[in-house]
């Protein structure tokens, strides 16, 4: 894990510690993660402001989502061998608790604690840096973050027209398995359209993903 981390601790227990799951015996990383959780939004924060300087607050923070939410951070855990390395209670190795996605990433922001407290902010940020550099590098424009509904509304509020109406025509199915029909209707265009989804916000999704689509086909604009 060393040769992984590309750094030589001063305080080896630390990283042990970093590596404990709250299921095995002895001192656990918890509090570790939670300092990690902070020093990599931190570093991540810096590095999507430097990046993406005509960014809003939102578009950063829908960015910084797709670098630090648990799926991947739990993928950048097992590029580095971090399940390997674990220390889990009994119930949890059975379980498979190393493969698990939020063990995983709760491991790495402890990684991140025990950096910053052996080696200082600068440790952190380079192994951060070095970790997922190459996620925010490649990340998309942050205007193909929004969902569809957040687009359209854009779309019509820059133009000065009307805001969508969404309406429920149909729920089918058992409490449980429910799917909701939706419209959407832009008067001021002239558009309409349906959806269909688990869940109603789901089917508005896919009810406004449609009228940017005939909006796109119908005059040349760009979707963004």
């Amino acid at each position: 894990m060393r040769s992984r981390l590309a750094y030589e601790p001063r305080d080896g227990a630390l990283f042990h510690t970093a590596l404990t799951h709250r299921s095995a015996t002895g001192p656990n990383n918890e509090r570790l993660e939670f300092l990690g959780d902070a020093v990599l939004n931190l570093v991540v924060a810096h590095h999507l402001f430097a990046a993406f300087p005509e960014a809003t607050e939102g578009d950063l923070s829908r960015l910084r989502a797709r670098v630090v939410s648990a799926e991947p951070l739990a993928e950048a855990a097992a590029s580095l061998g971090v399940g390997e390395a674990l220390q889990l209670g009994s119930g949890e190795l059975k379980s498979g608790g190393f493969r698990r996605q939020s063990i995983l990433a709760d491991a790495l922001e402890a990684l991140c604690g025990a950096l910053y407290l052996d080696g200082g902010l600068a440790a952190a940020e380079a192994f951060i840096t070095r970790l997922l550099g190459p996620r925010i590098a490649a990340l998309p424009a942050p205007e193909a973050l929004k969902d569809p509904k957040t687009r359209l509304q854009e779309y019509l509020q820059s133009r000065g027209l009307a805001l969508p109406v969404y309406s429920v025509d149909e729920v089918q199915g058992e409490p449980h398995a429910q799917v909701f029909e939706v419209s959407c209707r832009v008067g001021a265009l002239g558009q309409i359209a349906q959806g269909r989804g688990s869940s109603r916000r789901r089917a508005e999704q896919e009810a406004a993903e449609r009228i940017l689509a005939a909006i796109d086909s119908s005059s040349g604009v760009p979707r963004e």
